[in-house]
């Protein structure tokens, strides 16, 4: 999987330069000088080799608990490197680290950090999460063997971490007995190409990043179309072999919000014994790296799943029964007003006994006065054209993003344009909460074959503030499917239903602040932009075309956002 990564925080240090008048020096004594600080070093621990059963090497460090064992463990397998240059991670970083070690020794477990295949000491060549299943069943089952085990062990992760913990779990290894997953995808090519469109600056501008060529650049571009070899190692693929209970913990600005989602969902409700009806699931306001801009939720710092990580080990790997299996399996910070310093009291957590939770599907269907309302249409004719010029898109402004500014940023950043439609209710009289799956049901047409169509789900702030909550796209040759038999171009100027797939959220829109939608045809570089031409995936050489769009607002064409609205007495 090509766009699957770990996020990194670094602080910025600036000095301030101070002037001084000058005046004659007075003799002083001289200053000590300080000991360098110590390098920091990890915990006491033990490297170990387990072959895997092609009689690839992979490395391991063991950390063990003070006292005689054996004792349960806890695994990870990271691409990441067990043994990072500690002089270039920043000093929070290591912390963090070390704080992560000693918390599982200093809680009786022994603690297990492998590089995966190609990576670190371990052999064998790199190719992402692609021998991770059977890599991921041999390493529980080496550790399960060890003296210092009990033959119980568990597997933890965030990002592509999580990724490595969800591929040992489809292997079934008979001694896995449970997971903990951080932000972690289900279905690459539903990751990089969502509604058919490429993520271009987060697929594409990592690749780059890691040094590959523009040939295989080049085969990113070209993979728009479903096809098996994508398919291979998708999750949802290997969801059936899952006998564990899993902890899915992810954010609402996450770039794997979906993924964290629809595994929980899957395995809760269908899962194979042993999954089926033992899984968790913890949803927070927070993304894949810090928020940006001027918006920051309270109660992310409980979105890590801390509080519940150990006594889900102590629950499954000791038998302690601490009541979290008694508890809802769903909770979520429901976010609503959070200017920083001025947080609203509806920011906060709520329970269900499954997701989604109940709720009532409310459309909200757009005017011609670029209003936005519960109303059904009634005129039997209204529409709203635009040109779309893939030479001057629509910029990126925040959105689940990785490799650049993330977030509820404020949406005001983008000026008025013909190609950007604002449509938003009245101020609200009233709270409205959701909590669940959002949809767009756009009616549009364009005059050639092929465009996008891109909504915005936002809340506007009674001083404006626009809070960008989700967005996504549909490219209009893949309304029905992208397997290569679904791909139909459009007909110029004939209306079509195309869904746009917002994904999930929980946010109270409050009293005195407006829902608003937006629909537009680019957001760059966050998605790749449509030429409007119809030409192959990957094909640069067919001359863009600016392409006349048009949203249809009547009766028959009742175009909507689709808000899954909770009632008042859920979720307490």
């Amino acid at each position: 999987m090509r766009a699957c990564f770990a996020a990194v925080a670094l602080a910025g240090l600036m000095t301030a330069g101070v002037a001084v008048a000058q005046t004659a020096p007075t003799p002083t004594a001289p200053t000590p000088t300080a000991p360098p600080a110590a390098a920091p070093v990890l915990p006491a621990h033990q490297e170990v080799f387990m072959p895997m059963r092609d009689g690839t090497v992979l490395a391991a460090n063991v950390y063990l608990p003070a006292g005689a064992g054996p004792w349960p463990v806890i695994l990870q397998r990271t691409p990441y490197l067990k043994d990072p240059d500690l002089a270039k991670v920043p000093p929070q970083m290591v912390q963090g680290l070390i704080a992560s070690i000693s918390k599982y020794t200093a809680g009786g477990y022994a603690f297990v950090v492998q590089d995966v295949r190609g990576k670190g000491h371990s052999k064998g060549f790199y190719s992402a999460f692609a021998d991770d299943i059977p890599d991921g069943y041999d390493t529980v089952e080496w550790v399960a063997k060890q003296p210092w085990s009990n033959g119980k062990v568990g597997i933890t992760g965030a990002s592509a971490l999580g990724i490595t913990s969800n591929m040992a779990a489809i292997a079934a290894p008979p001694h896995l007995v449970a997971a903990f997953v951080i932000v972690a995808p289900q279905d690459r090519t539903d990751y990089e190409y969502p509604g058919g469109v490429l993520k271009e600056k987060d697929t594409v501008g990592w690749t780059r990043q890691q040094g590959e060529t523009p040939e295989q650049i080049q085969t990113i571009y070209d993979g728009e179309t479903d096809n098996v070899q994508a398919r291979r190692e998708d999750m949802s693929q290997g969801l059936p072999f899952i006998r564990i209970p899993i902890y899915n913990v992810g954010g609402w600005y996450d770039i794997f919000n979906a993924g964290n989602v629809s595994n929980f969902e899957w395995l809760q409700n269908h899962g194979a014994n042993g999954a089926r009806g033992n899984q968790k699931l913890l949803m927070g306001p927070f993304g894949h790296g810090p928020l940006s801009g001027d918006l920051a939720y309270p109660g992310a710092d409980r979105a890590s799943g801390a509080g519940d990580e150990m006594r889900w080990w102590d629950y499954w790997l000791k038998g302690v029964d601490n009541g979290i299996m008694d508890e809802p399996p769903v909770h979520i910070l429901m976010m609503a007003g959070a200017r920083k310093g001025a947080y609203s009291p509806e920011n906060r957590v709520m329970a269900f006994a499954n997701w989604p939770p109940a709720s009532r599907e409310v459309r909200y269907y757009p005017t011609a006065d670029h209003g936005l309302t519960t109303k059904p249409p009634e005129a039997a004719d209204m529409k709203i054209g635009y040109r779309f010029d893939p030479a001057n898109p629509v910029p990126t402004v925040g959105g689940a993003n990785l490799t650049f500014e993330r977030g509820p940023m404020d949406q005001r950043a983008i000026p008025a344009r013909q190609d950007y439609l604002r449509f938003e209710t009245p101020a609200l009289d009233n709270d409205v909460a959701i909590a669940g799956h959002v949809g767009v049901e756009v009616w549009g047409a364009t005059d050639g074959p092929d465009t996008d169509f891109i909504a915005k789900l936002v809340d506007v702030y009674p001083d404006g503030y626009e809070a960008l909550v989700l967005d996504a796209p549909i490219r209009a040759r893949y309304r029905g499917g992208r397997l290569p038999d679904d791909v139909r171009m459009m007909t110029p100027g004939a209306p079509e239903k195309l869904r746009i797939d917002l994904l999930n959220t929980a946010i109270t829109f409050e009293k005195g602040h407006r829902i608003e939608l937006v629909i537009t045809s680019s957001n760059s570089p966050r998605f790749e932009v449509n030429r409007n031409n119809g030409a192959p995936p990957g094909d640069k050489s067919t001359p863009a075309r600016v392409a006349t769009n048009t949203v249809y607002l009547d009766k028959t064409h009742p175009t909507a956002l689709v808000l899954p609205v909770i009632y008042p007495d859920d979720g307490k």
